[in-house]
């Protein structure tokens, strides 16, 4: 079996924006696919983890793009395991036409977790340590991996949602495509009508779950650069929780 895998995607109509290109949180959703589809076929995938009272999840997710697929058009998501440690590991991805046209790149950050603790538990005890097997060191990611967003006091607070049913995951928490959705409505149709996204990140610090109400606090940091902080309330104290910050970069 290759190191890298290669997984046949498609921008289906519905998973499209009004400009009749894929929505950045389908890709992001196509690409976690394509990591678990790899990691179950090398026996590391979420299935096996599951009965192990183990799971993967999400640290960071970070996506550059040239283009977006428009609808219709297939494509593959190509993906490999960078590097791994006692606690973290890097995942690449490259999305690619049939004709061979690059559309971007991804960089994730992957934890695993003990389900009944909640807490990190060592990657390189699965299997001795056989994730090993697959890393590879000399495939070309060439986007920027990315750092901590920077926001200060100043950001502003610029919405409020309550989570349901339908925010959550199979981890029992809010679903980290469901955040790219939620970051991405703070504009407005006439902002994107002019912007499109060149790229996108995000860093998940704390769990939320259905129920909680989030707080989306924005800030802008650069030409055509958003940062923005989401907290929960805690219900017991109502002290605000830091769950995920965003980096949003768009090319007019």
């Amino acid at each position: 079996m290759e190191k890298i895998g290669i997984y046949e995607f498609m921008a289906e109509p519905f998973h499209c924006d009004f400009s009749g290109r894929l929505f950045m949180g389908h890709l992001g959703n196509h690409m976690l696919n394509a990591a678990d589809f790899h990691s179950t076929a090398r026996g590391f995938g979420m299935q096996y983890l599951m009965s192990i009272q183990r799971s993967w999840v999400l640290s960071r997710l970070a996506i550059e793009m040239e283009e977006m697929p428009r609808q219709y058009t297939k494509f593959d998501v190509e993906t490999w395991v960078e590097s791994a440690m006692r606690y973290f590991t890097s995942r690449n991805f490259r999305v690619v036409g049939r004709d061979g046209k690059v559309y971007g790149y991804g960089r994730s950050i992957w934890a695993m977790i003990d389900t009944e603790s909640r807490q990190p538990t060592d990657i390189l005890s699965i299997d001795n340590g056989a994730i090993n097997n697959w890393i590879v060191m000399d495939k070309e990611c060439p986007i920027d991996k990315g750092g901590r967003v920077k926001m200060d006091n100043d950001a502003e607070l610029v919405r409020t949602i309550d989570t349901y049913y339908n925010d959550v995951d199979i981890n029992g928490h809010i679903n980290s495509v469901k955040y790219i959705e939620h970051v991405l409505d703070l504009w407005d149709m006439d902002w994107y009508r002019e912007h499109q996204i060149k790229r996108f990140e995000i860093a998940y610090v704390a769990e939320a779950h259905a129920g909680d109400q989030l707080g989306f606090y924005r800030q802008q940091t650069g030409e055509n650069e958003y940062c923005v902080r989401i907290c929960k309330t805690d219900q017991a104290t109502g002290e605000l929780i830091e769950t995920c910050r965003s980096k949003v970069t768009f090319r007019q």
